[in-house]
């Protein structure tokens, strides 16, 4: 079984540069503006591209579709983690506004953080400073977690957030979903959850999984696809190239460990939706393939070098140029499809982000 990080708060490695992600144009009209809800569409009108590994077929289709592309006795992992409304408006130690982006809840009450300042990340605080937030709540950044690009700066604080009310109680109240530039309006939490979340946690939407609606899930199992839950709460996204993800809290429970281990004896595929899922299940798999139940922190990076043995197929959004995700993906489809499937998806003018379009890929 793959080792699993301890919860200490060292920072992850700040490159890995033996990874080579795809490299692309992304044309700016591309990036998702909103929720297909208001665009006039349903969430699972949203476009999905099918790759298959056996024979480097690519078809287009939309998730509705999904149940049309599995097998009675296949089964579907989905991550139930809800997402936070992790940005809040404070001032720094000189009365400048600054937006603090909860990333990740450490151990003893902590909390790494990510400071932004006119949509970029602020990356000149200090150790020792205040930052002040509404209803006199605070976060004292104690130490750096994690490098800005180029060792410039610090990205990640781990901080002590101090707050007259439980954290979930403040962040719905005070706080809102965490935004980027290529969204424009503001949306409802709501918009940014999985209809199937159970638990809040994670500071962005696990995003792969936001299509599925009750039709296409009450769909997946009258064909007799099962529906696996796990849960991996996810941290801040807004990494630089060739960054790999933080360090993250997960859990597989035995039940779920159970049945992807008896789809697969049984002959079934296991489709991951999310690189979530598949980083939680490649942090307790064997070398035999076999899953093991657990829960932990987990620093887990799959990469080309490294074979995913959890699942067989993987359900993903379109992710940015040169993003280490995308060396994940390139792990499960091979260089030659992957790239076959990104030229596809930019000629065929496919949205990407959170509220954009998806990629299938199958055995």
């Amino acid at each position: 079984m793959s080792a699993l990080a301890t919860p200490v708060l060292d920072p992850p490695p700040a490159r890995l540069p033996e990874l080579h992600p795809l490299s692309f144009s992304l044309p700016p009209e591309l990036e998702a503006p909103s929720p297909p809800e208001y665009r006039g569409m349903t969430r699972d009108a949203v476009r999905m591209l099918v790759a298959t590994k056996a024979d480097g077929v690519l078809a287009h289709s939309h998730f509705s579709e999904l149940p049309r592309f599995l097998d009675e006795g296949d089964l579907v992992v989905i991550n139930t983690s809800g997402t936070l409304a992790a940005e809040v408006d404070g001032t720094d130690h000189d009365g400048a506004p600054v937006q603090v982006h909860l990333s990740t809840r450490l151990p003893a009450g902590l909390w790494t953080v990510e400071l932004r300042r006119d949509g970029r990340a602020h990356l000149g605080a200090s150790p020792g400073e205040v930052i002040r937030l509404p209803e006199d709540a605070t976060v004292a950044l104690l130490a750096p977690y994690s490098p800005g690009p180029g060792a410039s700066g610090v990205r990640l604080w781990v901080t002590r957030f101090g707050a007259p009310e439980r954290i979930h109680s403040y962040l719905a109240r005070y706080g809102r979903p965490i935004r980027y530039g290529y969204v424009r309006g503001s949306y409802p939490l709501s918009a940014y959850q999985n209809v199937y979340a159970t638990e809040p946690g994670s500071a962005e939407m696990p995003s792969a999984g936001r299509p599925f609606t009750a039709e296409v899930l009450t769909r997946l199992v009258a064909k007799g696809v099962g529906v696996a839950p796990l849960l991996l709460h996810t941290g801040v996204a807004s990494l630089e190239a060739n960054e790999p993800p933080y360090a993250e809290y997960f859990r597989v429970s035995r039940p779920t460990a159970h049945r992807i281990n008896d789809t697969r004896r049984s002959g079934g595929r296991i489709v991951a939706v999310g690189t979530t899922v598949v980083r939680a299940l490649e942090s307790v798999v064997d070398e035999h393939g076999h899953v093991h139940p657990s829960e932990g922190w987990t620093e887990t990076v799959v990469s080309p070098d490294r074979p995913v043995r959890s699942v067989d197929g993987f359900l993903t959004g379109w992710h940015e140029p040169e993003a280490s995700h995308l060396a994940m993906l390139e792990a499960m489809a091979g260089r030659a499809l992957l790239q076959s499937s990104y030229d596809a998806a930019l000629a065929e003018g496919y949205l990407w982000h959170e509220f954009g379009d998806v990629h299938l890929i199958l055995p």
